[in-house]
């Protein structure tokens, strides 16, 4: 049966008014309207519903049945629509969002705080993960959304992302290191990195990838003596005396690191952030409501960062 809800309305009305005109002037409807609709919900359940005459509006037994019980579907049907309603326009409520350690570290916290001074009912529950398992949880449902780094072409298809911002890679070495004094002047070519033992992030990283394409495209011929889980491991490394280090410039802690020095990679090679979700999913209110705010705050970071670091745009 294709009963629509406008149909028991109108019955409800007539119902209530036991005459077709007041009927209309309650619902908004002409009076041939009322009896059009009333015929057609009729001819959908197969059952007279009134006796009509010229003077009056009578209920069938099918009609007396329908009256007494749909009062209360109604109600239920309202209930639950302001329910929906309430829930879409709460304030308060729980998100779940997913991120990779580095991407945790230097845009999640200015995320957490922003979010709080302007939506102060909305909890963030981070999952701070390697690449790979924040992809699993985004499509599987498990967070609302993510931050990843872009991914190959097969999971990109399956996720609607957008970018948050472009990330530039750069060496980190010792200050005393022959690349430094070359970085002064200018950035350092990829070329000249064959002459040193390289550290870098392990293949759980979703910046890994990136850092070996470009590394072959420009013929590195060095040794990676390292690979790492975490950047802070790499830059402990570093600072031992173990060899050099490539990584995302989101790694690099904005109040630097003593001992150490960032030099920029020519020609510039970037990894873009993205914000992703599940293709066709539509984020519930909240959750839409903190993906603004993750790039509202990311803008802020962007800038400071910037300024802090001196790196490359």
């Amino acid at each position: 049966m294709n009963v629509t809800l406008k149909q028991l309305l109108v019955f409800r009305a007539v119902a209530e008014e036991r005459n077709f005109r007041r009927a209309g002037e309650k619902v908004g409807l002409t009076q041939p309207a009322v009896s059009r609709a009333i015929n057609e919900l009729e001819s959908q359940i197969n059952l007279r519903l009134f006796d009509r005459t010229t003077r009056e509006v009578r209920f069938t037994q099918a009609g007396a049945i329908l009256a007494q019980r749909l009062p209360r579907w109604m109600d239920e049907l309202d209930n639950t629509l302001n329910d929906i309603h309430s829930w879409a326009s709460a304030k308060t409520g729980k998100v779940r969002i997913a991120s990779s350690p580095t991407l945790s570290a230097a845009l999640v916290p200015q995320c957490l705080a922003y979010c709080a001074y302007h939506e102060p009912g909305l909890q963030v529950i981070l999952f701070d993960r390697v690449q790979q398992d924040v992809l699993q949880g985004i499509l599987s449902g498990e967070v609302d959304f993510g931050l990843i780094v872009e991914p190959g072409s097969a999971v990109s298809r399956e996720l609607h992302h957008e970018t948050l911002m472009t990330d530039p890679f750069v060496a980190v070495c010792p200050q005393d290191h022959p690349l430094v004094e070359q970085g002064l002047k200018q950035s350092v070519h990829w070329r000249e990195l064959s002459p040193y033992d390289l550290i870098l992030l392990d293949q759980a990283s979703g910046s890994r990838p990136l850092i070996d394409r470009v590394l072959a495209k420009h013929e590195f011929s060095g040794q990676i003596v390292q690979e790492v889980g975490h950047v802070t491991t790499g830059f402990e490394m570093v600072r031992a005396g173990l060899g050099i280090s490539v990584v995302p410039g989101l790694a690099v802690p904005e109040v630097g690191l003593p001992g150490l020095k960032v030099v920029g990679l020519s020609p510039l090679a970037t990894r873009k952030i993205l914000l992703a979700r599940p293709k066709n999913k539509t984020l519930a209110p909240l959750a839409e409501r903190l993906w603004q705010l993750v790039q509202e705050s990311t803008e802020q970071t962007k800038q400071r960062r910037k300024v802090a670091l001196n790196l490359p745009s």
